[in-house]
């Protein structure tokens, strides 16, 4: 049998809650599609995506993987994507690199709090996205009820595409709905009108729709992330999955190609690995052009201060993923390829230009500190961490001085991971510190500060160093900038005031929370040679830039969740109440027949105190949402209590 010549690539995700099936799912769709030979197991460790010692132990996707699978002359990748909350950051960033998105919901568990971020954002970037309902066939399975869930949860802007007969039985079967039939297309017109103002038309004003437009009505719809085909179905039994990729096919559209072989090549790196002698190979996603091995490229990267590094190198190797052959060295629009440079690649490194359109995450809003158990094993493990966090920009590492290596982080489990992943990979048992909220300081107003060199220096070094510190505009991060003439200096001098500028400003400010949001600009400068080193301005640098914070003052901010809580009708009160006692900011508030959603923003620290006490209060009916959304200023003292 000839392999059929492929000549388009669609990229999607599959996303889900924690536990809904996303794995079992892509090894069903590898198997049925005749990419693998046999049905890898979360339980038994052997699945395709979930590689990690640590997925496989724990029976979770912690990292975005990828694996393809061909139907007819498309390649599909599948980029199988966490479940779990912490590892939101990692789902979103993988959104940049999406044609499409499978959404997955379980039959048995039904719409959780994680499957409504994920829709929120999935609609936010327009992603179109296909919902399919897994685990028919398990004992508790809904499906009339799970679709009014779902339009009254999630979104309205749905259309069945299947009948299931005999749910939450082994004997669970799917049956497609035919759009020729004119039950089944009323009804989908009738959804569509909401979202297409031409299906509306010719319902008001007749002839009514038919088959073929409401088809085409259905696809051009779903490609614009305003409505979402439902499909159901079994990733264990196979039910339903047939339906499934005939559905991506009909309804996800492929993207058309990029520029020709001569454009300049254009392309995301969404994900970084450790190869078998330690080496990163990273997974990126061409969007036009063509890169092959041995060609120069040049990587654009966000630093630390929002501003953008040149990042000049060779790809020493390229496998594109389930290409025809596998080991082609050229990698075209479309396709992913696993790539090794001769720089250290990150997650989030660029081909091409970077633009305002792709991903911005909120920060860490968990702080920690992490020890070696063993003696001697300090310097190894602070090594380990950072060279974790040079991979992964949405894990932050700083050396502290007593010999402990901070870490910011998402949530708990993460933490769990990463101990894991140090003593599995690197050989270190680590211990963290309880994890604490992590607030930060921007500056109230300007402040001066300067130390001349000669008899009036109050350090007795052989250096001037004069800094102004204002605000700076909300997430600009700390820029540094020269007033006095940049050959005044010589460079080694400059780069010294420029650094520890910084790590004074990261260490903290008054309250001992890093200091952001800011300008700092270098006023006044002298040298003494051959008397002066860096390691004077280094010195006098860090006493000037703390003397012009304390006198520009600061504040401190603390982060703050967006919130969702959906209540029971008689549930109201008390949970407004509760809210409010825990200093709430209330947003919209709506009301239907059975429930309340009541919206507003609530300071992460009392997040956990939120999400113990709502099942308390609606008698565990109450659903609880939340995401960081910025921050605010901290009320009364300085410092939030139990940060």
């Amino acid at each position: 049998m000839q392999t059929p010549q492929v000549r388009t690539t669609l990229n999607i995700g599959i996303l889900a809650h924690v536990d809904a099936g996303k794995t079992s799912l892509t090894e069903r769709l590898l198997f049925d599609t005749g990419a693998i030979d046999r049905l890898g197991s979360v339980d038994g460790g052997d699945t395709r995506t979930d590689t990690g010692a640590i997925e496989r132990q724990r029976g979770i996707t912690i990292r975005s993987a990828v694996a393809a699978f061909t139907v007819g002359d498309t390649q599909i990748n599948l980029i199988d994507t966490p479940g779990h909350s912490d590892f939101i950051a990692e789902v979103e960033r993988a959104l940049d690199v999406l044609d499409g998105a499978v959404l997955l919901i379980s039959a048995v568990e039904g719409v959780q709090a994680q499957t409504r971020v994920l829709l929120k954002t999935l609609r936010r970037l327009g992603l179109p996205t296909l919902v399919f309902v897994n685990k028919i066939d398990r004992a508790g399975a809904r499906v009339a009820p799970l679709l009014d869930d779902i339009r009254r949860r999630l979104t309205p802007h749905v259309v069945p595409l299947a009948d299931v007969r005999d749910a939450g039985t082994p004997h669970a079967a799917v049956t497609a709905r035919r759009l020729d039939d004119p039950a089944v297309r009323d009804a989908a017109a009738r959804t569509l009108a909401e979202v297409d103002d031409t299906i509306l038309a010719a319902l008001v004003d007749g002839p009514p729709p038919d088959a073929e437009a409401v088809r085409a009505s259905l696809a051009a719809r779903t490609g614009d992330g305003l409505l979402h085909p439902v499909l159901f179905g079994s990733a264990l039994g196979g039910q339903g999955v047939p339906q499934l990729v005939d559905a991506v096919r009909a309804f996800l559209p492929v993207p058309t190609k990029g520029g020709a072989a001569s454009a300049r090549p254009s392309g995301t790196v969404f994900a970084v690995r450790r190869g078998p002698v330690g080496e990163r190979i990273g997974y990126l996603r061409l969007y036009e052009g063509e890169v092959r091995a041995r060609q120069k490229v040049t990587f654009l990267r966000r630093d630390t201060e929002g501003g953008t590094e040149r990042i000049a190198g060779r790809l020493t190797g390229i496998r594109v993923v389930a290409a025809t052959d596998p080991a082609d060295p050229v990698a075209g629009p479309g396709q992913i390829a696993q790539v090794r440079a001769t720089v250290g690649l990150r997650v989030g490194d660029r081909l091409g230009e970077l633009s305002g359109g792709h991903a911005r995450f909120a920060p860490p809003t968990l702080e920690t500190l992490a020890r070696a158990v063993r003696s001697g094993q300090g310097a190894a493990l602070r090594s380990a961490l950072l060279e974790l966090a040079d991979q992964d920009p949405l894990l932050h590492a700083r050396a502290e001085p007593d010999g402990s290596t901070a870490l910011l982080l998402y949530g708990e489990v993460q933490k769990e991971v990463l101990g894991a992943t140090l003593t599995q990979e690197y050989g270190i048992e680590a211990r963290f510190e309880p994890s604490r909220i992590r607030c930060v300081e921007r500056l109230a107003g300007t402040g001066e500060a300067i130390e001349e060199m000669g008899r009036r220096s109050t350090t007795g070094l052989p250096a001037t160093v004069g800094l102004r510190v204002e605000p700076g505009p909300p997430g600009c991060g700390r820029v540094f900038s020269y007033e006095t003439e940049l050959g005044a200096l010589p460079r080694a001098f400059h780069q010294a005031i420029a650094d520890t500028v910084r790590a004074t400003l990261a260490q903290g400010g008054p309250h001992g929370w890093p200091v952001t949001d800011c300008h700092v600009t270098l006023i006044r400068s002298g040298f003494d040679s051959p008397v002066s080193v860096a390691g004077d301005f280094r010195t006098v640098t860090a006493l000037m830039t703390r003397q012009a914070v304390e006198r520009a003052g600061t504040r401190v901010f603390e982060p703050v969740h967006s919130f969702e809580a959906e209540v029971p009708l008689d549930a109201l009160a008390p949970v407004t109440a509760e809210l409010a006692a825990l200093g709430a900011e209330f947003g919209e508030t709506t009301g239907g027949r059975e429930s309340w959603l009541i919206c507003g923003e609530l300071t992460a620290r009392r997040v956990r105190e939120m999400e113990l006490a709502l099942p308390v209060l609606t008698r565990g009916e109450g659903v609880w949402w939340s995401r960081v959304a910025g921050d605010r200023p901290v009320r009364g003292t300085g410092r939030p209590p139990g940060a």
